[in-house]
């Protein structure tokens, strides 16, 4: 795992804080809407929908798990693919930010399912409410990282890596 500890609240962070989270890819709105170009620059989008675990990927994610693009991916298969020093960190924050409503920024090692091997990916999540104010959702944005990448609690523009 790549963090230091403690953890949950090291990682985690309030929900009006989402933006400023996901800034590298906001500020540029071409790339935010263009699958491809945040593909080309090791980044994806994605969405779990908590009733059923159903997972959506750009393609990005895809690439950074080694998977085939729009595959159906089932959950369980995709936290498979956590190295497991990174799989019981990622899913103490999943729960923490679905409980309190924050989000988290992690960084986690994946071993690739195309046999590329392990791969480090900065993910950040964020809950997604429904008009009550329940959590339905998670969302938010895999970075693949170079290795030796210092952790943080943000995306990193200048670290985009040419798919």
């Amino acid at each position: 795992m790549r963090p230091t500890e403690p953890l949950p609240l090291h990682h985690s962070w309030p929900l009006y804080a989402l933006r400023e989270h996901l800034s590298p890819v906001l500020l540029d709105p071409t790339i935010a809407r263009n699958d491809a170009a945040l593909a080309e620059r090791g980044l994806g989008l994605w969405f779990c929908d908590l009733r059923d675990n159903g997972l959506r990927w750009t393609a990005g994610v895809y690439d950074i798990f080694g998977l085939e693009r729009d595959s159906d991916v089932p959950r369980p298969l995709s936290v498979s693919l956590y190295a497991p020093d990174s799989r019981d960190p990622m899913e103490r924050l999943r729960g923490y930010a679905i409980r309190h409503k924050r989000g988290f920024t992690l960084d986690v090692d994946i071993d690739q399912a195309d046999g590329s091997g392990r791969c480090a990916m900065r993910l950040v999540a964020a809950p997604v409410l429904d008009a009550a104010g329940e959590v339905v959702a998670l969302h938010g944005v895999k970075q693949m990282l170079p290795h030796g990448t210092p952790p943080s609690r943000r995306l990193d523009p200048t670290i985009f890596v040419m798919l």
